[in-house]
This record gives structure tokens, sequence and C-alpha cells, in this order.
């Protein structure tokens, strides 16, 4: 059995990545098999995929979700934009010197005003005055990793999402994907590498510690996600075929393995909690592309679950070694299901 003190490791400050490189396909991969590992450069992964493999992206779109305001009493607000709930209603995270009660009004961005509605938990329901999503477009801050020391500008706006990106509804960018440029998924296609998608909106609590050294004691944040009927058929089409399964990313996988819960993945969709520790067995993905994670971090613990706590000890202490760069706009990973 393990425990939160097991996922942890030391990180020099220096590798964690700042900015992205100037070209997204650029970055390095390590190959972690079994036994071995291989240093690598993105664009190998054309020749580590086989023709009728399936790559599932996560085509949800970055909101710009921050925002800075005021109250009417002048007091000084941070609110970052959890989940959208409808046209003109979200959940937010709001930092406030007192927790504004149900009808306060909040100036946001000096544009408009939200009207504070009942509590949901740990976030604030806020409704707007027109559609939620041209709002925040218009007078958001795209919200960066809190790792990220610099302030968001034009380079993130395109940088810190994906070229595929579809579906406006998350905090933070699926970040395995940001690797992909419009060359590399022209080579894989042609290479006869299948797409498919889901989307998983991301939330902050992607960033939020386990804070209990017992993990059955950890509480998973919540996700909404939805797969649709052709990325079903894709993937048993695949499957049929004896070919791969590959994640794009954590939120892929856990999109794909939350929707399989029954024993074989559905259309639909739902909230996730689903947390994903070693033991856990996984049922449609059998190949993982995906970023390094933070110490004592749940997505450190599912990469841990897929491909072996020892062969993620070694590939991390390679990484450090080998001065690879770290989280959002850091270098990447191509794992392999261990019980595959």
């Amino acid at each position: 059995m393990y425990s939160l003190s097991d996922f942890d490791f030391d990180l020099p400050d220096d590798l964690i990545a700042q900015f992205p490189l100037p070209t997204r396909s650029a970055s390095r991969l390590l190959e972690v098999g079994q036994q071995a590992l291989r240093d690598r450069v993105f664009t190998d992964i054309v020749d580590l995929l086989s023709p009728g493999d399936l790559l599932v992206f996560n085509d949800t779109r970055v909101l710009k979700a921050r925002f800075f305001g005021v109250k009417e009493t002048g007091g000084r607000i941070e609110a970052l934009v959890e989940r959208v709930l409808d046209p003109r209603t979200v959940l937010a995270q709001v930092r406030a010197s007192k927790s504004p009660p149900p009808g306060t009004r909040i100036r946001l961005a000096d544009a408009f005003d939200v009207t504070v509605g009942e509590r949901a938990g740990e976030f604030f329901t806020l409704h707007f005055p027109g559609d939620v999503f041209n709002l925040i477009d218009a007078h958001g801050r795209l919200p960066l990793p809190p790792y990220i020391e610099h302030a968001a500008d034009q380079v993130d706006e395109q940088r810190y999402q994906t070229v595929y990106a579809k579906e406006p509804g998350a905090v933070a960018a699926p970040t395995a994907g940001l690797h992909f440029d419009q060359p590399l998924l022209d080579a894989l296609q042609a290479r006869g590498v299948g797409f498919a998608y889901v989307t998983l909106h991301v939330g902050a609590g992607t960033f939020q510690p386990v804070r209990t050294e017992n993990l059955a004691e950890h509480k998973m944040h919540s996700e909404w996600y939805t797969i649709s009927d052709d990325t079903v058929a894709a993937v048993r089409a695949a499957k049929a075929a004896g070919k791969s399964v590959v994640a794009v990313g954590t939120t892929s996988m856990r999109a794909l393995e939350s929707a399989s819960q029954s024993g074989a993945l559905a259309a639909g969709s739902d909230d996730t909690e689903l947390f994903i520790t070693p033991g856990y067995v996984f049922k449609t993905v059998d190949r993982l592309i995906t970023n390094f994670h933070l110490p004592k971090s749940t997505l450190l613990m599912l990469v841990s679950a897929f491909a072996g706590y020892d062969s993620i000890r070694r590939a991390y202490a390679h990484a450090i070694a080998q001065r690879y760069r770290f989280f959002s706009y850091g270098d990447a990973m191509l794992l392999t299901n261990t019980s595959c």
C-alpha cells in the first residue's frame, strides 16, 4: 500500500519550464519501457506508433478564466471561473478578505457586474449579465499554472492552448497535447494513425495538493467529460484490430477510463472523480503520452499506476539527471501499460 510520501521527489527549480519552446514539436520525449529508457525527440512519436493505432485527444479549450475585481464596498477580489453552469452562470473560486454573501455585486475587470449566488462547497455561484463565454473571452485573463511565474501574455494565449482546441470550458490546458503542431499531425495521419477526441474540462483542482498521507482519505476533484459515439466506435475498431489506444494526456486517460467503469467504453457525459493509484486495472488505454508531473500529485500517482511505480521512479530520476524540462511547458514521456 502506497502513501503520499512515496510520490515525493526533489526537483531543481531551474527544470520547471517557464516558457514554451519556439516550436511545439521540438520538445524531448522519454520513451519508458519496462527495463530501458530511451531519450528521443517528440517528432519520433511518428515512428513509435503503428498504422492503425488510435490517438485520443482532449479537445477542451482553455478559458480566460481569471478576473480581478472589486466589491461594492471597495474590497478587492480575485475570481477564477471553475465551471460554466449555463449561458449566464458559473462556479468560481473567489479570493477576498471576507467571503461575499449571496446578493453581493462584484465589478469584474472594470467592465461588467456579476451577482453572487449560493455557495457550492468551496465555490461561489456567479450570475453574469450576458453570455458567459463572450464576457470571459473579452475581459478575462488566461490562468497559467501557479508554478509559472510570469503573467500570461499573447504568446501564452496561443501556446497554452492545443492546436485542436475546440470546446471551451477548461481552466488548465491538457498539456500533453501542446507538443502537437499541424505538421506533426499531418505526418501521423500519413502513417495511418487514427485520431479520436474526448472532451474533459480540466479544473483548477488539477493543481490541488494531496493533503493526507493516507491516499484512501483523499477526495478527488470533480471534472466534467463527454465521449461521443464516434470515439467509442474508433476505440472498439482499434481494439478489434489488435492496435493500441493511446491517450494524449492524463485528462484523455481519465475521461476514457471513467467511461469504462462498466468494463467497456460507453458514450455519454458525466462528472468524474476517478482517482487512479497503483493497483488500478486499466480498461481501455494501452499507451499514454504525458508530461512530467508535480511531486505528491494525483497525476504522478496515475502514471505510476499505468507504467509501474519503479519504472516511473527510474524515469523521473533519469529525466532530472538529463535535465528534461518539467510540467506544463516541459517535455514528454511515452508510457506503456505494464499489464499489457
